[in-house]
């Protein structure tokens, strides 16, 4: 499966913005799909999961801030982001982790996301 994200800009603190990952074929049963995120000198770390099932799955520092969102239909993963502050500054990568006998994840190009203070 190949992922595009988009949506990232620049956007200053206490503003929104909205990714998108489109995928290539249906996430139906893609068992999870997500958000990581890559801030300068950092390890890439998890933003959000929500699972084919419908749970969801936030890093405490983005709790209540942000909104992960799957339209089956649209083959579309989004992420609404709110209050953004300059620690939520970095490249954001669209994750589909299929589990058949083995698991094996996916990554879109990543969309990089500034806030100005």
């Amino acid at each position: 499966v190949q992922l595009q994200a988009s949506g990232g800009g620049l956007v200053q603190t206490g503003g929104s913005l909205r990714l998108s990952c489109a995928a290539s074929r249906s996430i139906f049963n893609i068992n999870d799909m997500g958000w990581y995120r890559q801030a300068p000198g950092k390890q890439r770390e998890l933003v959000a999961t929500q699972t084919s099932g419908g749970s969801s799955n936030y890093a405490d520092s983005v709790r209540g801030r942000f909104t992960i969102s799957r339209v089956n239909a649209k083959n579309t993963v989004y992420l609404q982001m709110n209050s953004l502050t300059p620690e939520d500054t970095a490249v954001y990568y669209c994750n589909a982790r299929i589990t058949v006998v083995n698991t094996k994840d996916y990554w879109g190009q990543g969309t990089l996301v500034t806030v100005s203070s």
